[in-house]
């Protein structure tokens, strides 16, 4: 089997690099570990940034998230029983995000890519990535019990942080930054209405919470656990009492409780692996970065990536320059560290470590009032949520 492209991975990064590559007249093949009943509804990130909703509807994978999607003009930052809300078009020119599921994502670029795209090989587990330095990389793949190879002129890993394609890539070449933080998220899926109409993040003494959604009758809610919690420890009335008092205000603003339909809990750590190529293989995604979810960027990132080597790639076809392709590592990573800065700001803002002192917690306070009270804090948290511009 031949393609210009080799994509390793059918998540949103893959399936959206398939689109853009499609789109731009050049072909590829997407192999995927997993059936397409488990991409559809794996759950993940829920709010996409501006550009990545302008990035989907240009590719002609908007239709339904514009039918559906919630667009939100703000989030709400709780603090000492106090609320302020973030006016994101009024501090960045207009822009917004939108909530709308990586499932949904995912289900939209699978029927496009089924419909008029490249090979999309469901059940196809990437067993390595081979000849990634030279002209003629490989991936040597597992489909329909039999391995088989893909030829390819460039190799791009959406395989996540567990995947391949990274391992391809020289040890000695490598540098890993990375931090591990000592608490995680128990998050749960509620049958029940949005208790507000936008995202709220609440800083507490006894621990960070986000209300947030999924749709206008299902919420998905988080609370601050120390690492290692079962989500199995908690019930469910024990779950919704602390998110009460995690989202208590000063007015008569109320929690509605509803059926909880999942819950589990969510580590937090921050990664990046430099460099982000190798020859002709290409890291996207998790494969290459990690962000606590404080911020709402991991999705995000991985359509930066996609979107960076899609640019750079139609330059190289269109005028014969490697420029662009050459410098996808440090473009990405430009925008990858800003997003990793955003995403410590927001955690370290809004959690409470053990052991903080109570210096640490009149800092986080002074923190969140220079943000109510300053446009230009304010602005720079909206720059930052909105997202930065692809590509530089």
């Amino acid at each position: 089997m031949r393609a210009t492209v080799g994509i390793i991975g059918a998540g949103p990064a893959g399936l959206l690099l398939a689109r853009l590559l499609h789109n731009a007249g050049i072909d590829s093949v997407v192999l995927e570990s997993r059936d397409r009943a488990y991409v559809e509804r794996r759950q993940r990130a829920g709010i996409l940034e501006q550009g990545t909703a302008d990035v989907l509807r240009a590719a002609g994978a908007g239709a339904r998230m514009d039918r559906e999607g919630l667009r939100h003009d703000g989030i709400e930052l709780r603090f000492d029983r106090r609320r302020h809300r973030v006016d994101f078009p009024a501090l960045t020119g207009g822009r917004s995000v939108t909530v709308y599921a990586q499932t949904e994502v995912c289900k939209d670029l699978i029927a496009l890519q089924l419909q008029d795209g490249g090979p999309l090989l469901f059940e196809a587990e990437a067993l390595a990535v081979e000849d990634a330095g030279t002209g003629a990389p490989r991936v040597r793949f597992r489909h329909e019990g039999r391995e088989d190879v893909l030829e390819c002129a460039y190799v791009v890993g959406c395989d996540g942080f567990w995947g391949v394609a990274r391992k391809a890539i020289p040890a000695e070449l490598v540098q890993v930054f990375e931090r591990t933080y000592p608490f995680g998220w128990l998050g749960i899926l509620a049958d029940v209405p949005p208790s507000h109409d936008e995202l709220v993040y609440a800083r507490h003494d006894r621990g960070f919470a986000l209300l947030s959604m999924r749709s206008p009758s299902v919420s998905r809610l988080y609370l601050q656990v120390p690492d290692g919690t079962d989500a199995g420890e908690w019930s469910d009335e024990e779950i919704w009492d602390e998110l009460e008092r995690r989202f208590e205000t000063a007015d008569d603003w109320r929690l509605e409780r509803g059926p909880i339909t999942q819950k589990s809990v969510t580590p937090m750590r921050s990664y990046v692996h430099e460099p982000m190529r190798h020859g002709r293989l290409f890291l996207a995604g998790d494969a290459a970065h990690i962000v606590p979810p404080t911020g709402a960027k991991g999705l995000n990132l991985a359509v930066g990536d996609v979107v960076t080597f899609a640019r750079a790639l139609t330059h190289q076809q269109e005028t014969g320059s490697p420029d662009l392709l050459d410098a996808y590592s440090e473009t990405c990573l430009r925008r990858i560290w800003q997003a990793e800065r955003f995403s410590y700001d927001m955690t370290t803002l809004l959690h409470r470590a053990p052991g903080a002192t109570g210096f640490e917690d009149r800092l986080q306070l002074a923190r969140l009032e220079r943000i109510a009270t300053s446009r230009a804090a304010e602005t720079d948290l909206a720059e930052g949520y909105t997202g930065l511009p692809f590509g530089g």
